[in-house]
């Protein structure tokens, strides 16, 4: 939820010819990510969970490529986004971790 906080943060920044755009994009990813973890949470197996967790992992790369895209268009500097990406490596290493653990 934190990277959710963040990333609404960031596009506040954004011009508002972006508020469709690549504001929405890094939104709609940020929400996926635990909105994923929850719905794979809610299933009956492991199984269906991991397969839930593959996909909150696509969103946050897809999401850690939207900040970076932003950075490269000047929208955001380097300690704007530094945050953002470090609770994202965080958050990558936590489902990643967990689908370790639900295979064994």
């Amino acid at each position: 939820m934190d990277l959710i906080v963040e990333c609404y943060r960031l596009t506040q920044r954004l011009p508002p010819n972006e508020q469709y755009g690549l504001a929405s994009q890094i939104r709609r990813s940020a929400v996926s990510v635990p909105a994923n973890i929850a719905e794979g949470f809610g299933r009956w197996h492991s199984k269906e969970f991991v397969r839930f967790l593959l996909m909150a992992n696509g969103s946050l790369k897809e999401l850690e490529t939207h900040i970076l895209i932003g950075k490269r268009l000047s929208f955001f500097g380097a300690a704007a986004t530094s945050t953002a990406l470090k609770l994202s490596e965080e958050i990558g290493r936590m489902i990643a971790s967990l689908r370790q653990k639900l295979r064994a």
